[in-house]
């Protein structure tokens, strides 16, 4: 099973004290990368947030943002009338002193420090308030695991498509392979036998037999098929397994494709050449949906 690292989810609950929000996001990442986005008053959360999610999302980049919306009665601030009387008297008091005659309207003072007090519900609900974002974290992360199973599901067809296309072009290649290695080992042995002869040299077939050998060993590409398919039965193994292993995945692929280039870097003929730059073609779009896998 595959899980894929993109998702997105966003929760809200409304509470007698007001709406929370809970939004959760992942894209690809080389390891698990955790960005909370929290108000003030929630700041103090923020390693429960995070220690949440390292466990229960796994590998990508993951962006969680918290909204809280309180409601209007714990909204409304308070008028303290005793710092607005003093702030009055005051400056009534400037005001003779200096001989101004200026009255200042109330209104006018409403934003001088202290005048309106801000709630502080918080400390009252605040144990209420951290069970509550738990829980709409515990039902985030749930929803954000759903659905990047679903993408993990996707990926797994895409990736079999690909796989599947690519070990039946493995298996044309070889096919192909066989026939045009025995008649290059026998034009070569002609070519270094004709070459001997026009250089009145005694032909000597074992030393000719040997020199084909060591020559053949540079442009067979009969020993990389052994590998490629042992890696094709590693990787439908590890796509298949219990768990999501996009590392794993990744690492067989360059194996996969370290071999095919191998191939390339040995073959003349155009027909074979243009079968290898195939299943790299094809290595290449299975690498483009592994990228994603958990």
């Amino acid at each position: 099973m595959i899980r894929s690292m993109t998702g997105f989810t966003r929760e809200t609950r409304a509470f007698e004290w007001g709406t929370l929000t809970v939004e959760l996001s992942s894209v690809n990442h080389r390891y698990q990368e955790i960005s909370p986005r929290l108000p003030r008053e929630m700041a103090s959360l923020e390693p429960l947030i995070t220690g949440r999610l390292r466990q229960g999302v796994g590998r990508g980049k993951i962006r969680c943002s918290v909204e809280l919306h309180w409601a209007p009665q714990f909204r409304t601030a308070t008028l303290d009338a005793t710092v607005l009387s003093n702030y009055h008297t005051q400056l009534a008091e400037l005001a003779e002193r200096l001989g101004t005659g200026e009255t200042l309207p109330l209104a006018s003072l409403l934003s001088l420090p202290g005048v309106f007090e801000s709630p502080s519900v918080l400390a009252g609900i605040e144990d209420e308030l951290n069970a509550a974002l738990e829980s709409l974290l515990e039902q985030a992360i749930e929803h954000l695991q759903a659905m990047r199973s679903t993408e993990g599901t996707n990926l797994l067809h895409a990736i079999e498509e690909y796989l599947n296309a690519f070990e039946s072009l493995l298996n044309s290649l070889e096919k192909a392979w066989d026939p045009k290695r025995d008649q290059a080992i026998e034009d070569m042995r002609s070519r270094i036998t004709n070459l001997l002869e026009a250089m009145s040299i005694e032909v000597d077939q074992n030393r000719v037999a040997q020199e084909v050998v060591i020559l053949s060993d540079k442009w067979d590409i009969a020993e990389e098929f052994v590998p490629s398919r042992s890696h094709l039965k590693q990787f439908a193994a590890v796509l298949n397994g219990k768990s999501s292993e996009g590392r794993k995945l990744d690492f067989l692929l360059q194996e996969m494709n370290r071999e095919i280039n191998t191939m390339g870097s040995k073959i003349s003929d155009a027909e074979l050449r243009w079968m290898v730059v195939e299943a790299k073609s094809l290595l290449e779009k299975i690498r483009e949906q592994v990228q994603n896998v958990e």
